[in-house]
């Protein structure tokens, strides 16, 4: 019993595959017939244009020897002249009868509306500019009458032509038109036939493919195709899994293996160089001006830089050795049997200097300088953490020393890498004691010394190593990411002071706070500044925040300028530091978005001596009155820098020469000690006359 369904369903099966196969020989057949045709009516086609074209050919020579024979008629002495008419009367009757051939082969209809189309045949014949019909017809007509008048000179003939020999010369025009266009004529047909021929290769073609995809179907229906369809879907699971294992230990960009690859095999890569008894070097890279370049030439020039800096990498290795990419502009090469330290020092500078070469992006040159840190196995460390570490803090001293070079790690800095371990430790108990101080600066006019502002600097003093300065703790707060939480003791001090100063009618101008990216790309920056201030008591119009003008280039994809312009709207003011020392264009100079420009240092030092300082600072100065933006210039140490800082017109400065930065007792002292004294009534003693 339950065997008869199955014997049915392989019986329909069995029909099925039978039925399709029949239809599909029945498919082929048919296009093979129709292929047939194709090449039937191909044959019969060109045959028909290459009798046009030969028609069409003789047609220009007939033409031509008309026109010849007509001259050599004229010229010819008598006797030799009937010859010659006869040739004429012969060439002249073939012309006319090739021409009604080629009309009766071709089909042109005067009236078609085709001669309109310039690559059509009948455009040739019957429109400008060729004309044909008319100069063929024309053509004929002058050498029948022609041929006529020399019969009747000779007497060889009829009664001939009697409109007078004057009247029927032949023109050469008329004959050279003709030729012309009969020249075109043939490139009509060449380039109809060339067409017409393409078409039907292009659908024979077709045909032959599509017979061929047919048999295939055919093949692949009869032989196994179930087999087939789970072997296909096989190779897709096998090529996804693939794809997703490569996505996983690769990045996406450059190619290179990612940081995930790194740590999972560099461990094996250790233990194999220990058991070959062989040195392995960590050379950890990093671009020099990468944010630059991605600053001012956009991320698709630092995508590109990034690419060929990868494919330099693997250029200049070996396939043993392993190139990964950490992320940004950082890249790592471990390089097996990496030998002596001097043929790891010829190897990094091999790699660097092709590394360094200029790179071309869209016509521009970029020459993106790389430096790097060598650390090796195992004479630095012999773990993976280790060596990563110790190679970026070499790197991290290539890069003190200018950039562009390589270093290699040293105990002098494995004693550094202990400080700044240490010095991350003190930092982030500084940071929940609320350790860190804050210092003010004053600025103040020359024209009438009043105080224009206070500028707030952070100060540490350490309990065991005393005060610790802010070029050394800085870097490694803003490399541990502390600088958000420093940056909002520093204002939270700051606010808090320069509000006990407002109460106390203690005039200091505008409070100045420096304030980084990385804090104002908190999410609730703007919120913890309203609320410090609302909590203070202090009014945001004596707020400044100081903002350098990369911050200003991080722009709208990061949320920075939107957060600026809500700041600047509560009436809190800002200031662009350190003017002239970066790289935004003077369209970033706006009195819409920015209040004031601190001049940098290394333009004020010695201003009285350097002329070409000079030139800058004026020239600064010009600027931002001509916009509407105040100034002041930092760094002023000497009386003479004052001098010329108040001749070119800078009034405001802020240096050593005013006040050394001080802490909130004396600052406040300082303050009050030049604040404008209030009059006092005094009270007459005595009785009043």
């Amino acid at each position: 019993m339950s065997q008869q369904p199955v014997h049915s369903v392989s019986r329909k099966l069995i029909l099925l595959i039978k039925s399709g196969y029949w239809l599909a020989l029945l498919i082929i057949a048919t296009m093979v017939m129709a292929s047939f045709i194709l090449l039937q009516q191909m044959m019969a086609a060109q045959q028909h244009n290459n009798a046009l074209l030969n028609i069409v050919s003789t047609q220009k020579a007939l033409s031509q020897r008309i026109v010849f024979l007509a001259g050599a008629t004229g010229a010819a002495t008598r006797d030799k002249q009937p010859a010659l008419v006869a040739a004429l009367k012969q060439a002249t009757g073939e012309f006319e009868t090739n021409y009604d051939l080629l009309l009766d082969q071709t089909g042109a209809d005067p009236t078609s509306p085709a001669r309109l189309d310039p690559k059509s045949i009948e455009n040739v014949l019957f429109a400008k500019p060729f004309h044909l019909d008319y100069f063929s017809v024309g053509l004929i007509a002058n050498g029948e009458r022609l041929i006529s008048s020399f019969e009747s000179k000779l007497a060889i003939g009829g009664e001939g032509y009697k409109g007078g020999a004057e009247r029927v010369n032949l023109d050469a025009s008329v004959a050279n038109a003709t030729l012309s266009g009969y020249a075109a004529l043939g490139q009509r047909i060449s380039a109809y036939a060339n067409e017409r021929s393409g078409q039907l290769l292009d659908l024979h073609r077709t045909l032959f493919f599509a017979t061929i995809g047919v048999i295939v179907l055919v093949a692949l229906f009869i032989f196994r195709p179930m087999s087939n369809a789970i072997l296909r879907k096989t190779r897709e699971l096998v090529d996804a899994r693939n794809s997703m294992a490569f996505i996983a230990v690769h990045d996406g960009l450059t190619g290179l293996h990612n940081r995930t690859f790194l740590t999972d095999h560099f461990d094996t890569l250790i233990k194999g160089a220990h058991r070959r008894r062989e040195r392995l070097a960590v050379i950890q890279l990093d671009l020099d001006r990468f944010k630059q370049i991605n600053d001012t030439l956009g991320h698709a020039a630092g995508d590109y830089v990034l690419v060929v800096t990868a494919q330099r990498m693997r250029d200049s290795c070996r396939a043993s050795d392993l190139c990964a990419r950490l992320g940004g502009d950082e890249f790592v090469m471990i390089l097996n049997g990496a030998g002596s330290t001097e043929d790891i020092h010829m190897l990094g500078r091999r790699i660097l200097e092709q590394i360094n070469e200029p790179i071309v992006f869209q016509g521009t040159t970029i020459l993106p300088g790389a430096s790097g840190g060598i650390a090796v196995y195992p004479v630095d460390a012999d773990n993976a953490e280790d060596l990563l570490v110790h190679a970026d803090l070499a790197l991290y001293s290539a890069k003190k020393l200018g950039g562009g070079n390589f270093s290699f790690f040293s105990e002098e800095l494995r004693r550094e890498l202990d400080y700044r371990k240490q010095l991350e430790h003190d930092i982030r108990t500084a940071i929940a004691d609320k350790a860190f101080e804050v210092y003010f600066q004053p600025q103040v006019s020359l024209t009438n010394g009043t105080i224009s502002g206070i500028e707030a600097l952070v100060r540490w003093k350490h309990a065991v190593r005393g005060m610790i300065s802010p070029g050394e703790f800085i870097p490694v707060a803003e490399k541990c990411g502390f600088m958000p939480e420093i940056g909002r003791i520093v204002i939270g001090k700051a606010i808090s002071e320069a509000a006990e100063w407002d109460r106390a009618g203690i005039a200091f101008g505008r409070l100045a706070v420096n304030v980084s990216g990385t804090e104002l790309r908190e999410p609730d920056f703007d919120k913890f500044l309203f609320d410090t201030l609302e909590k203070a008591g202090l009014a945001p119009q004596k707020l400044s925040l100081e903002i350098v003008e990369s911050v200003i280039l991080d722009d709208e994809k990061t949320g920075i300028a939107a957060k600026l312009r809500h700041i600047r709207a509560a009436g809190v003011h800002l200031e662009l530091d350190d003017f002239g020392t970066g790289y935004a264009s003077l369209s970033h100079v706006n009195p819409n978005e920015i209040d004031r420009l601190k001049i940098d240092r290394r333009f004020v030092q010695n201003i009285n001596e350097n002329g070409d300082n000079s030139k800058i600072v004026r020239a600064i100065t010009e600027l931002a009155r001509g916009l509407g933006i105040s100034i002041v210039a930092e760094g002023a140490e000497t009386e003479a820098e004052l001098d010329s800082l108040m001749a070119i017109g800078c009034d405001q400065v802020q240096g050593y020469s005013i006040a050394f930065p001080m802490p909130q007792d004396k600052a406040r002292e300082w303050l009050m000690a030049r604040s404008p004294k209030k009059a006092r009534l005094k009270v007459l003693q005595g009785s009043l006359a």
